[in-house]
């Protein structure tokens, strides 16, 4: 009878287990912004954001400056080639090169 329940304890456990360690890792990968933003997403339209400066519309927002990049904002987190993750865009993805109209310098 222990060995039965022993086993059945030992059994809930590790199935119990499985759900939760499918939810971290889903969470993880949203958590790292494996999804590329799109420059029609909503969200991005309405900060204006393109993945490259070139195409920043300066008269609609006259705030952008040469040199501000994603890459040297204070809510880019670089996380690959060319790419990181944005406090501003949570779960996405923004191009290194690009810009959008929350862009804050790195304190020095």
């Amino acid at each position: 009878m222990l060995q039965r329940r022993s086993f059945l304890k030992k059994s809930a456990l590790t199935l119990g287990a499985i759900p939760a360690a499918n939810l971290l890792a889903s969470s993880s990968a949203w958590a790292a912004g494996e999804v590329e933003i799109t420059e029609d997403d909503p969200m991005a339209m309405a900060l204006g954001y393109k993945h490259s400066v070139d195409d920043v519309d300066t008269a609609k927002y006259p705030k952008y400056a040469d040199g501000q990049l994603c890459d040297n904002c204070v809510q880019y987190k670089a996380t690959s080639e060319g790419w990181g993750t944005c406090a501003i865009f949570p779960g996405k993805l923004v191009a290194a090169k690009g810009w959008c109209n929350v862009w804050v310098a790195i304190p020095s």
